[in-house]
């Protein structure tokens, strides 16, 4: 257990201090992908063509590697008051289109570049029209938490959809709930079985899979049944000011090596306070496991202190 915080990051984060952030492996994972989309293409009866926003151009071009399909041309550019202006550069009329815009940091923008590209896609007579979104912003404002809250989440699926979306790919969602807000089909991915083989290589024994939270449990649950492996959940309580308040463990760590499993780390506060209660229960080592590395402000140092 060497204390690495492997990140399977959709979107983009600093790296710093102890904390090793791991890309994910995009060529590994999507090399049977060719085959299915070309398949599904051939039965929508159009031409397949990828295009990227500016959201992770890096994951965007691996993805185009592995499935040996060229990104198409687009160009985005601002005017002088800061607006975007996107010019797609080739004929996208009938074609099946796979749009690559994770809405990563910085989020507001990568959103906006999302909406108009998908509205440029639609007045061009693109056949087919998927937005492949693997970090989906706004996503833990699913419900109203207190009176008079907006639900971000439902609104980003309504914009999505008006601007030209037809279909949605996701990676792990921050709540299941989220598919419904869409009238369109939504294939929600899960980074389950790449966690559950990560963790079988780095060695199962004495190990119990962890949820930081209770909304985390079925994910975590599901984890531990690949693996044959004991779960734990971290009810968490937080205050008025969304600081974790009071941690209690359900279930035993002691002596044994903790694995979080978590779909995102944003401050990493939950996670740096679930790591010491973990310890402070007996667990000789704490690791974890979060497909979206959103690391914001001081995170990387702050997991890097962290007994993890």
């Amino acid at each position: 257990m060497d204390g690495t915080v492997p990140v399977a990051a959709a979107g983009r984060g600093p790296e710093g201090g102890r904390a090793a952030i791991a890309q994910p492996r995009v060529g590994e994972r999507v090399a049977d992908t060719r085959t299915q989309l070309s398949e599904g293409s051939s039965k929508h009866g159009g031409e397949l063509r990828l295009l990227a926003g500016h959201g992770n151009l890096e994951l965007a071009g691996k993805i185009a590697e592995a499935l040996g399909e060229p990104l198409a041309e687009m160009r985005i550019t601002r005017f002088a008051d800061g607006e975007y202006d996107v010019k797609i550069a080739e004929s996208v009329r009938g074609t099946d289109v796979f749009l690559i815009q994770p809405t990563c940091q910085p989020v507001s923008e990568n959103l906006i570049q999302l909406f108009i590209i998908l509205d440029a896609l639609r007045r061009a007579s693109a056949g087919r029209i998927t937005a492949v979104i693997p970090y989906y912003g706004y996503a833990r404002k699913e419900k109203k938490s207190q009176a008079r809250d907006p639900i971000s989440a439902k609104l980003m699926a309504d914009i999505i959809t008006l601007a030209g979306a037809n279909r949605v790919i996701a990676l792990d969602l921050h709540s299941d709930a989220i598919q419904g807000f869409f009238d369109i089909p939504v294939d929600h991915l899960t980074a389950e079985k790449m966690f559950a083989e990560y963790v079988r290589k780095q060695g199962t024994t004495g190990a119990v899979i962890v949820s930081p939270d209770v909304g985390g449990a079925k994910r975590a649950g599901s984890i531990a049944r690949i693996l044959d492996l004991p779960v734990v959940i971290v009810d968490k309580r937080r205050s008025n000011d969304d600081e974790v308040a009071e941690l209690r463990v359900v279930g035993e760590v002691a002596g044994l090596h903790a694995i979080i499993i978590d779909d995102l780390i944003s401050t990493g506060g939950t996670l740096v306070s679930v790591s010491h209660e973990l310890k402070a229960e007996g667990a000789r080592t704490v690791r974890v496991l979060a497909t979206h590395g959103v690391l914001a402000g001081d995170a990387v140092q702050k997991l890097a202190a962290a007994p993890i």
